[in-house]
């Protein structure tokens, strides 16, 4: 069997049907896609709080803004040292 496009499934079966079954058709439509939607959502909520003391070995005791701030400098003073500029 070839595949139904949307519209030829429209023009074909659901166009002659009652109005009520094609607003009941697109409440269940509505409502597959809204929780399609909020499920998608929540996977991309990230509850960065949920990962405090997650790793604190990473750092061997130091500041993280110490370590942002040195790592900045370090990256800076290679970018310094060639041709292109930094980032």
């Amino acid at each position: 069997m070839a595949a139904t496009t949307v519209d030829d499934l429209y023009e074909q079966t659901i166009k002659s049907w009652p109005t009520s079954d094609r607003l009941r058709l697109i409440e269940k439509i509505v409502h597959d896609l809204s929780i399609n939607a909020t499920a998608e959502h929540d996977r991309s909520h990230i509850d960065w709080m949920s990962l405090r003391g997650v790793a604190p070995h990473l750092l061997a005791g130091e500041d993280a803004q110490t370590w942002v701030s040195q790592t900045r400098q370090e990256a800076d003073s290679r970018h310094a040292h060639t041709d292109r500029p930094p980032p």
